[in-house]
């Protein structure tokens, strides 16, 4: 059985090779994750991954997450002495201790009554105290016990709701992992004075979803047995005519670099789905035989960003690294996506932190220049930095 003290102290070194700041790095050290996931061995306690706590039908419904992600999002968060945070997602009330470690005032939402019950043993067994549990629809946040100086929700978003912002005080931060056009962003937005959310950091993520009234919609639709696509808000490509062009490739157009799983979620495959009219994912677990062999490995199977035309469609494809056309009008669809490409490298090849997200009111004019995408109840405007 691994040494507890020792596990720890290997975690905080962890941390802190990434950078992490003093006064984080610090409440890591201070608080003991094992005591967190008393059910799980303490190799797995301190382990930098993510750990699934609830399994509901094969899939995680809850997780402890990854200690690393945590880190970076407790900078973002930029959590002062006295701040009044409120937490949505409590999970094992981790993170809800840390933060009571970076001296804020915790109250922490949860929707399941059972995780609430779960934290709060947690917290008492790591002798934490402050914290301020609610059961919940955290979408709905906590009205009676705002203003906030900080939002943070520890599970995946869809939109910016408007209670959240009502809940902020003025200059207040909410920080979320946000989905944008198919890929999930932390992105610590900042209220100005004229209404407007402007980010101020921005790293991508993956969270378990949120529950409830702000669950939002499935943001991936099965083509066909085996096959699923993530198509961007307002647009209704013919999936099933997609599907039957990839079984029809073309030409492969060398990129000169490799493609990995990254490429499908960041950088290129973010900008291709924010730039480019007519790009959606597929994400198919048939990576035995063609199309799936040639897309790009992921760790469930493989998955690529595609840019559908008229007549035809193309990709980017793992094998071999570069660009292929797939249908009748491959050869067109494959022009047009390699001169994305060159867009995308000559805007300085922009990942997620390169990017600013400014978000306002659905409905509202637009702050500013930038891919434009349309939520239910926020627009977001999205640019490289330089550019904004």
């Amino acid at each position: 059985m691994a040494d507890p003290a020792r596990a720890h102290a290997a975690l905080v070194e962890t941390l802190r090779a990434t950078g992490c700041g003093p006064a984080v790095l610090q409440a890591f050290a201070d608080v003991p994750r094992h005591l967190f996931l008393p059910d799980h061995p303490v190799a797995v306690a301190y382990a930098d991954d993510a750990v699934p706590t609830r399994i509901v039908d094969g899939a995680a419904t809850s997780s402890a997450s990854q200690p690393s992600m945590m880190a970076i999002m407790l900078e973002q968060l930029a959590v002062r002495p006295g701040h009044r945070v409120l937490e949505i997602g409590a999970g094992t009330g981790y993170n809800a201790a840390l933060l009571t470690r970076l001296g804020a005032r915790v109250t922490s939402i949860d929707i399941d009554a059972e995780l609430v019950g779960t934290a709060a043993r947690h917290l008492a067994a790591a002798g934490v105290e402050g914290v301020d549990l609610r059961t919940g629809d955290g979408a709905l946040g906590v009205p009676d016990a705002a203003p906030f100086d900080r939002i943070v929700l520890t599970v995946g978003s869809w939109d910016v709701r408007p209670e959240w912002i009502a809940q902020l005080a003025p200059g207040g931060r909410l920080l979320l992992p946000l989905t944008v056009r198919g890929s999930q962003l932390s992105v610590a937005f900042d209220l100005g004075p004229d209404g407007v959310l402007r980010s101020d950091s921005v790293r991508g993520c993956a969270f378990i979803r949120l529950q409830g009234l702000g669950a939002g919609p499935e943001v991936v639709e099965e083509v066909r047995p085996g096959w699923s696509a993530q198509v961007p808000e307002g647009t209704s490509p013919d999936l099933r005519l997609v599907a039957r062009w990839l079984d029809e490739p073309g030409t492969a157009t060398p990129l000169g670099e490799r493609i990995d799983q990254a490429d499908v979620w960041d950088g290129l495959g973010l900008w291709l789905m924010l730039t480019a009219p007519g790009t959606i994912r597929v994400i198919t677990s048939e990576t035995a035989a063609p199309p799936g062999s040639w897309l790009v490995p992921t760790l469930r199977g493989a998955a690529s960003v595609v840019l559908t035309g008229p007549d035809g469609c193309a990709a980017l494809v793992a094998d071999p690294p570069g660009i292929r056309g797939f249908g009748p009008g491959g050869d067109a669809a494959a022009a047009r996506l390699a001169g994305c490409v060159r867009g995308w490298r000559e805007a300085g090849r922009p990942h997620a932190p390169d990017l600013r997200i400014l978000a306002v009111p659905a409905g509202a004019e637009l702050p500013g220049a930038g891919a434009v995408v349309e939520k239910e109840f926020s627009r977001l405007v999205v640019a490289p930095r330089v550019r904004l």
